[in-house]
């Protein structure tokens, strides 16, 4: 695969749908200010998986490394972001390790082993829910964000765990935030049907499965969870951003509702999976280069 290099810090013109391909920051700041209407995108979890990509997010030695790696990135997200636009940000938990530099199997989720793992973060316990997704939702408030909305992602196929001093994890949450105070926000499009059979304003629990991708290696965004988000904030012909395209689920929701997408993803192997998966043109194929 061919791509066009785009030597930082360039500023392309928007034309229609890319990938570029980088780290998120450094790609980001290619993109011009006040051009994207609405961010969906679930960046890598912390301490989760070892992709084994020079300068890829989720293995910072601490954790507060690890979320002002995540508010550098939002905030040239915001630049880029339009005045109106809304960002909606799926961040996942997870539980100390006790310092242990590894993460053993489970008989019923073998893939949740890995072999390198942050140590506990300071001030927490073995055992410890780290709530992650709450601290970069207040990190990223603190840092201009308006926080608008926490929404619960519901697995009602969620992936069963051999424990049992809890409850089994079955949700993650997608945060929406916004740049200013007044925002783009259609509520009539994404309506839910109520107990009642009517109408009504969406709801903050959303039940929806998660939904394996064949070709890539771990749990990918589902479809029916980035819909709600790409139809009530923006419209057909608007730009839409993934920051962390990973196998391009956003790209190919852009597509369904006529919407341009912009996917930036680090590992060279999400490129080739994302890039079949939405037809995208080589010339629509950037690499951005520091």
């Amino acid at each position: 695969m061919r791509y066009r290099k785009i030597q930082f810090p360039e500023i392309i013109e928007l034309r229609e749908s890319m990938i570029l391909e980088g780290d998120a920051l450094h790609a980001l700041r290619v993109l011009p200010s006040n051009s994207v209407q609405c961010v969906v995108t679930s960046p890598p979890y912390w301490g989760l998986r070892d992709y084994g990509i020079e300068g890829q997010i989720g293995l910072e030695p601490t954790l507060p490394q690890f979320i002002n790696q995540l508010v550098s990135v939002f905030r040239e997200v915001r630049r880029v972001l339009r005045d109106d636009g809304t960002l909606w940000l799926n961040i996942g938990d997870g539980y100390t390790s006790g310092n242990r530099g590894y993460r053993a199997t489970d008989k019923k989720n073998p893939a949740r082993a890995m072999n390198i793992r942050p140590d506990t973060p300071e001030g927490l316990k073995s055992k410890d829910l780290q709530g992650i997704p709450w601290r970069l939702a207040f990190a990223l408030q603190d840092d201009g964000w308006y926080l608008r909305s926490d929404i619960v992602w519901h697995k009602p196929n969620a992936m069963p765990e051999s424990v049992k001093d809890r409850p089994t994890r079955a949700h993650e949450y997608l945060f929406m935030l916004t740049k200013s105070e007044k925002y783009y926000y259609d509520h009539e499009s994404v309506k839910e049907v109520g107990m009642n059979g009517k109408s009504r304003n969406r709801r903050s629990v959303w039940d929806i499965n998660t939904q394996p991708f064949p070709e890539a290696h771990f749990a990918t965004f589902p479809p029916k969870l980035v819909e709600p988000c790409v139809v009530a904030s923006s419209n057909p012909g608007d730009y839409v951003l993934d920051p962390f395209l990973g196998s391009g689920t956003v790209g190919v929701v852009c597509i369904h509702h006529d919407r341009n997408y912009i996917g930036i993803e680090l590992n060279p192997e999400y490129i080739i999976i994302a890039s079949n998966r939405l037809n995208a043109a080589e010339d629509r194929i950037f690499r951005v280069a520091i």
